[in-house]
């Protein structure tokens, strides 16, 4: 869950929603929810790819630990 951890803290500091970031990538709102969720235990790099774009940050800042700000 550290993945969808990460999505929140990001759409937090952009003050962006999940159903802004749905438009903004496309990504069906069931397809966010299975991430947060953890239906989706391995979401693809291409969705992933689309989050980060959408987010203007990079892959890198998926991987983070809560500990690691």
């Amino acid at each position: 869950m550290v993945l969808w951890e990460n999505i929140t803290r990001i759409l937090k500091l952009k003050h962006v929603s999940v159903r802004e970031l749905c438009r903004l990538t496309g990504i069906p709102r069931q397809t966010l929810y299975n991430i947060k969720q953890g239906s989706s235990l391995n979401p693809s790099f291409y969705l992933i790819l689309k989050i980060a774009e959408a987010l203007d940050v990079s892959l890198d800042e998926f991987r983070k630990k809560a500990d690691d700000d």
